[in-house]
């Protein structure tokens, strides 16, 4: 998942194509035409997409907005606490390495070759979708492709059997976790010790999970292991994609 850079409309002021790739086949999801990259925009089409298509297990994407932060001590954000919310894991390529969503890039590079370079000027929105609607139904439908021995992608692609929820599901934990709500500023405090979480859980329930020593715990959202808290000395949790921190500071 990623945005190409925005195009410029007559009417409208910029036009910010949204991709979504299916891994496997290529398959493009999605090419939104959006007015802006905000998380409600970004949200609102992710639940469309969903609704048609399914959930997916996870989605890869870079470390920009809204999905990302590159220089927050947490990189969960309102969309990606959401997307956890909904069983979606969220990955993040390395910083400053867009080779990581390589396909995406691709994608995006053929956009460029064969409808933006061929285009007169961008009306509006509307004008933009009409275009993007067109590109996909051929990319998916019509253009082989070499990675897939010269098939279409619509042809390897399969739709989630994992169906949209009509509402986010409770919070469950263990009843041996040690559960504590995510305070206004993204800290929690636990044994006496404050633990920055992020922003983006504020007002949900985390658990402290009993680890391997009686002073390190694992802290997990919902399903999703964040990390673990050592309440000996601050912690800084390795990630396969990213990190963060869980210092704890005393009272």
């Amino acid at each position: 998942m990623d945005f190409k850079g925005p195009l410029q409309t007559l009417r409208a002021g910029r036009c910010h194509p949204l991709g979504l790739l299916d891994d496997y086949s290529r398959f493009a999801l999605a090419l939104e035409a959006c007015p802006n990259q905000s998380t409600p925009t970004v949200q609102a089409r992710l639940q469309s997409i969903f609704a048609r298509y399914g959930l997916p297990r996870c989605i890869l994407c870079d470390n920009g907005g809204p999905w990302g932060c590159v220089q927050s001590s947490s990189r969960y954000t309102e969309l990606g606490v959401w997307l956890l919310r909904l069983g979606v894991d969220i990955r993040h390529g390395r910083p400053f390495h867009p080779q990581t969503q390589g396909k995406e890039e691709r994608f995006h590079g053929t956009l460029q070759v064969e409808l933006l370079n061929q285009t007169l000027p961008w009306l509006d929105l509307a004008h933009c979708q009409a275009g993007f609607d067109h590109f996909r139904q051929s990319y998916n439908l019509v253009r082989p492709h070499q990675g897939l021995h010269y098939a279409v992608p619509a042809s390897r692609y399969q739709p989630s059997a994992r169906c949209l929820p009509l509402t986010l599901a409770a919070i469950d934990y263990l009843s041996s976790d040690q559960v504590r709500i995510v305070k206004s500023k993204g800290e929690v405090t636990f044994r006496n010790q404050f633990f920055y979480i992020g922003r983006a859980f504020v007002g949900l329930p985390i658990a402290f999970r009993q680890a391997h020593s009686p002073d390190t715990y694992d802290v997990f959202f919902s399903w999703k292991w964040l990390g673990f808290a050592d309440l000996a000395c601050g912690q800084k949790i390795k990630y396969r994609y990213h990190s963060i921190y869980l210092d704890p500071l005393p009272i």
